[in-house]
């Protein structure tokens, strides 16, 4: 397996500009936010973070926060002072501190709280992400994740006990039997394959609208490499059979709880046969191809927060029109 650094990526996606290759996937550019995960145990130290003034705080409940679309044009995480926050029936979750020293904490609610703000409203991470800045959706990431994986791994798979919540979140503890319980990330691979003639395979879910077409994805097995995950996962889902795998980024997917491992392969034959479970149908597209298709409206890209756009566009050699754009 080859890295592809910004800037180094190989044909034909190296006569990309550095401006446009090193531009950041969705939810991984660097937020300022240090984890500070030496805190999680430290009582003390977490109970004057939470007292301190400057301390924010966010409330996470489904998936879903509090946004503000501002009069410029920005939209950022509604956060307010610890003291303002509702803590009756809630969860706190420590997610670090920035460079100014400011600590940062979701609370995880059945509900949302209500706002006078008339530019508030909720948003999950899939519109959020793309609309916060890398601070806040950094925050909203690490939010949503802790939160799935609480409402889902409430008690011991050791024992069958309800665990407790330790480590600002970042542990379940089971009382009975003392086993400790971690957040869980599922790794899968996402993989933008063409043949020998650079055409991209492109392929389209069951459940997704007609003209949606996006990268091949799956799993990782027990036992499986990466790279041998992207083998199977393009023969199973579209018969192609697959030879060079070249990884280039890793993007969190907190829905619930994967890591997309992104990479480009290479085909060895072009004959396509669809599983016709998972993948309804799947194409081979040249850059002509894409480009009438979008213009057409017969082609759908991806939605923009995923990796898989990125691993598009790479290839694609320029960005790829929003959703409902006209091309």
């Amino acid at each position: 397996m080859t890295d592809i650094e910004p800037g180094e990526l190989e044909a034909p996606v190296s006569t990309l500009n550095n401006a446009f290759a090193d531009r950041p996937i969705s939810l991984t550019a660097p937020g300022g936010i240090d984890r500070a995960a030496h805190h999680r145990l430290d009582e003390a130290w977490l109970a004057a973070a939470w007292s301190h003034p400057s301390t924010r705080v966010f409330v996470v409940s489904g998936g879903q926060v509090l946004i503000d679309d501002r009069p410029d044009g920005t939209t950022e995480l509604v956060m307010t002072p610890a003291f303002e926050a509702p803590m009756t029936e809630t969860h706190r979750y420590f997610l670090g501190t920035d460079a100014d020293g400011v600590s940062y904490f979701a609370l995880q609610k059945d509900s949302l709280p209500g706002r006078m703000d008339q530019s508030a409203r909720p948003a999950g991470l899939r519109e959020a992400g793309l609309l916060l800045s890398p601070r806040d959706a950094g925050l909203m990431t690490h939010a949503v994740a802790l939160e799935n994986w609480q409402r889902l791994h409430r008690f011991c798979s050791r024992c069958g006990e309800r665990t407790v919540i330790a480590a600002a979140g970042h542990i379940r503890r089971c009382p009975v039997c003392g086993a400790e319980h971690y957040p869980r990330t599922d790794p899968a691979v996402i993989m933008l394959v063409t043949d020998d003639q650079d055409r991209a395979l492109l392929g389209r879910q069951v459940h997704w609208p007609e003209g949606r077409f996006s990268t091949l994805a799956g799993f990782v097995e027990p036992g499986e490499s990466i790279e041998q995950a992207v083998v199977r996962e393009v023969f199973e889902e579209a018969g192609v059979t697959i030879g060079e795998v070249s990884y280039v980024a890793s993007q969190p997917w907190p829905f619930p709880s994967s890591l997309m491992l992104g990479f480009f392969a290479r085909a060895t034959s072009p004959e396509i046969e669809v599983d016709g479970e998972e993948i309804h149908e799947a194409r081979w597209f040249s850059r002509e191809d894409l480009e009438a298709g979008f213009a057409s409206g017969e082609v759908l890209p991806p939605y923009g927060i995923s990796i898989a756009s990125r691993l598009i566009e790479l290839w694609y050699g320029k960005p790829l029109p929003k959703p409902g754009d006209v091309v």
